[in-house]
């Protein structure tokens, strides 16, 4: 199961970004946005995402998740070559360590926070092909975007350096700001990034299936929202599979008591809103 990273969504304040200016130059490629590519999700880009998601048999609901991700894709005039220098990026998502090499030769490593169980970091062979100077918030001093079309995952620095070394984000790789600016200087458009290591992604939850930290999750936030005010644990048992169903009756899904690719997106859109989180 893939989640996209966070949700873009309007808020107060707006949220920012350079995920927000991805969203911006694909929709003013697509012709449904002609405002300012300011990296802020604000009225004009909400109300083009909206006209885009109605057109393309999406929930117009101006939010930018899995499904808005995918379909807006990448740019298909991003294309950036195999750079010459030879440089290439490798992280470990157990060891929580990334390595810069150059050709076959070790050049550095250091120490990233990547992303949670719930929202993990993809594996795979991905390559950059965006850079943005000062970002700023929780995107630290530097951002380079990956080309993992489901979510707005790069590797970035951060403002909260007590989660490197840890399973904390959205599913980017955090570094120390002054470890991501030494990196940003290096590598160019076009470095292959290799990401390995087994995640987590989700099994569909229902009754009687074997406890584990996933059902954990679902107790926890739908105590947060209010559904479920039973004794938190790894266990799905029927007063939880109530829960689960009146969730899926108040969010327009299929109420079969089963936590599957749909509530699981809900579930955790609802808790991001719970919560006012905009980390990335």
């Amino acid at each position: 199961m893939i989640l996209a990273s966070r949700y873009l969504r309007l808020l107060d304040p707006y949220m920012f970004g350079p995920d927000v200016m991805h969203v911006q130059e694909r929709l003013t490629e697509l012709g449904y946005y002609d405002g300012p590519i300011d990296s802020i999700y604000d009225e004009e880009i909400f109300e083009a995402v909206r006209s885009y998601q109605a057109d393309y048999g999406l929930s117009p609901d101006g939010i930018v998740g899995p499904d808005t991700w995918n379909s807006i894709g990448l740019s298909p005039t991003v294309d950036y070559p195999l750079p010459p220098e030879g440089y290439s990026i490798e992280i470990d998502l157990e060891s929580k360590i990334l390595t810069l090499k150059q050709f076959t030769e070790i050049i550095e490593t250091y120490p990233v926070a990547v992303g949670k169980p719930s929202t993990p970091t993809p594996p795979g062979d991905w390559k950059i092909i965006q850079k943005t100077l000062n970002p700023g918030g929780p995107f630290g001093t530097r951002w380079m975007r990956l080309n993992i079309p489901w979510g707005g995952y790069g590797i970035h620095g951060t403002n909260a350096p007590e989660s490197i070394g840890t399973a904390a984000s959205n599913g980017c790789i955090r570094m120390f700001n002054e470890d991501v600016e030494v990196l940003y200087d290096i590598v160019p458009l076009g470095t292959p990034v290799k990401i390995i290591g087994n995640v987590f992604t989700g099994r569909i939850l229902s009754v009687g299936i074997e406890p584990g930290p996933d059902v954990f999750e679902v107790k926890t936030n739908l105590t947060q929202l209010g559904y479920y005010d039973g004794e938190i644990d790894g266990i799905f048992d029927e007063e939880l599979r109530e829960a689960v169903i009146a969730f899926q009756q108040d969010f327009n899904i299929v109420a079969d008591g089963v936590v599957g690719v749909d509530t699981y997106n809900e579930l955790r859109l609802a808790v991001d809103q719970y919560l006012n989180n905009r980390e990335p």
